[in-house]
């Protein structure tokens, strides 16, 4: 078998042409075992026949294995010559012959490093749509936590629409005044919170030490 692998010849036919002259040359032999076969049991059908006749079924065996194996010789020298014309003049592609769905590299031909150029150019720009699609959905997530924020907000200032709207319903000055006296007195109600409790640890010391 030659060692050339063929694999333009493959992309063609869909198979190796050693492939195929493996497949025929299996289905030769396999035709000439049983064509044997068939011969052998002639030759004894026609020896029970014959009166007189001392042949035993071994020595027929024997002679029509030595046939076998002088037929199969002259087969394998025939076969290597079919085999070499076959993929030279049937199974083989010509050189100058293209397929055609390798036309476009006759169209556009390009050497090993335009290639390799090519190919590192479709890295980068993988590589720069992975970060381009990665900061796309922070900038995505971004916009939803702001969405949530602003919900809050506008819960918050409907909130205070509506302390108001009760501030009037009800009576009592502006709002907002009101809201800034309230934070005025709260700080001054911390800030004697945390001197009550400043006072009180004192206390509890003198306490300790009497």
């Amino acid at each position: 078998m030659p060692v050339d692998p063929m694999l333009y010849e493959a992309q063609f036919f869909g198979f190796t042409p050693q492939t195929c002259m493996l497949r025929i040359y299996i289905a030769f032999q396999d035709y000439l075992f049983e064509v044997m076969l068939v011969v052998e049991r002639v030759i004894l059908k026609k020896v029970a026949g014959l009166p007189g006749c001392n042949i035993s079924h071994s020595k027929i065996r024997k002679s029509t294995e030595k046939f076998l194996l002088f037929l199969k010789e002259h087969f394998d020298k025939l076969f290597s010559k079919m085999e070499e014309v076959l993929l030279q003049l049937v199974l083989n592609i010509p050189q100058n012959v293209l397929l055609p769905e390798d036309k476009v590299h006759e169209q556009y031909p390009y050497s090993k490093e335009e290639f390799q150029a090519l190919q590192d150019e479709i890295r980068q720009l993988q590589q720069q749509y992975r970060a381009e699609a990665a900061a796309g959905q922070a900038l995505r997530a971004e916009l939803e936590q702001q969405k949530v924020v602003q919900a809050q907000l506008e819960k918050i200032l409907q909130w205070f629409d509506g302390l108001e709207n009760l501030h009037r319903e009800h009576g009592v000055g502006n709002f907002r005044e009101s809201f800034a006296f309230l934070a005025r007195n709260t700080q001054k109600l911390q800030d004697v919170l945390r001197d009550v409790e400043k006072k009180s640890q004192n206390i509890v010391k003198r306490d300790r030490y009497c």
